[in-house]
């Protein structure tokens, strides 16, 4: 028979454990909501003493990453790992940002560039972490892909003080070509921090883009008829039906549809895919069409009077 100590003894034991195994599910659940980390304060908050999480960082079971996180089972291979990281060791509040949130969003690579992190609090930077002191509105922060991350708009605003403009603006089309739609805008942000380093560059950019974006389609004909004029370029037929569509500029002789473009035009699905096809069908009765926008009239004018020479050779222009 046991002696009642002993038995007493294995009782204990038996609850231990038992207590163990549900801390260690409590944890590996929260881990993989978390791309594999966790932060201190979070065991804290599942009731695990010091002793307890001091005793899995020597057996192996968490492994330190940064001061007070820590990797669960083995250490973190992957990206998002190492972002979940870096915000868990910004505290409260903290979110991914500025390269990293545009490397999260899949706008912009970080060319090997440290880790970005915007916290309420002050900071210091360490291990390859940026600490960034701000403390972000609701409508500029969000979660994404589980890891808390500075919204598109508010990361386009903040990697634009280090950025040229062509780099902002390919950052911006990524962001346009992957629908990173947002209720705030890059407009917003502007009224919001007007002098914020980086609204410059935002500024030129919303400049460059809104070129345009009110002209009209009867405003790019004339334009384009001036241009011709101007290029030493024979006048179209404009506004004619080639092939049951209704098309801008048409030299017939030559089989060269010219479409007017703008991106008032085209917001639509509807009217994207009645261009598409409209296009598809005139290629294929060997008609040579080629669209042209407001900003390539006005920016890049040489280039367009060349190109549109060029598709004209063949049957005027040859000599």
């Amino acid at each position: 028979m046991l002696r009642m100590d002993h038995a007493g003894n294995i009782d204990r034991d038996i609850r231990g454990k038992r207590s163990s195994c549900v801390a260690d599910r409590l944890i590996a659940d929260l881990a993989e909501r978390q791309h594999g980390v966790v932060a201190l304060r979070q065991l804290e908050a599942l009731g695990l003493p010091a002793g307890a999480i001091e005793w899995r960082l020597r057996v192996g079971r968490l492994h330190a990453l940064h001061r007070a996180v820590y990797a669960v089972g083995h250490r973190p291979a992957t990206k998002e790992a190492r972002w979940m990281a870096a915000v868990l060791t910004g505290g409260s509040g903290a979110v991914l940002s500025h390269h990293s949130a545009a490397a999260h969003w899949g706008i912009r690579r970080t060319g090997g560039m440290g880790l970005g992190v915007t916290a309420p609090g002050r900071r210091r930077s360490r291990d390859g972490i940026a600490f960034h002191r701000s403390v972000l509105p609701p409508d500029e922060r969000t979660v994404h892909d589980g890891i808390p991350i500075t919204t598109v708009p508010r990361t386009l605003f903040d990697i634009a003080a280090t950025l040229n403009l062509r780099q902002l603006e390919r950052a911006v089309n990524e962001a346009e070509i992957r629908r990173l739609w947002d209720d705030l805008s890059l407009p917003d942000l502007l009224r919001r921090y007007p002098r914020r380093k980086g609204s410059r560059n935002v500024r030129r950019l919303l400049d460059k883009r809104s070129a345009g974006a009110n002209v009209t389609e009867s405003d790019l004909e004339v334009l384009f008829l001036s241009f011709a004029d101007r290029h030493g370029l024979p006048q179209p037929e404009t506004n004619s039906c080639v092939e049951g569509f209704w098309v801008d500029c048409v030299w017939r002789a030559e089989r060269v549809v010219l479409e007017l473009d703008s991106w008032e035009f085209h917001r639509t699905r509807s009217t994207f895919e009645s261009d598409r096809r409209k296009i598809r069908v005139l290629q294929a009765r060997h008609w040579r069409c080629v669209p042209v926008t407001y900003r390539q009239l006005t920016e890049d004018a040489e280039e367009v009077a060349g190109d549109v020479r060029r598709l004209l050779a063949p049957a005027t222009l040859a000599a």
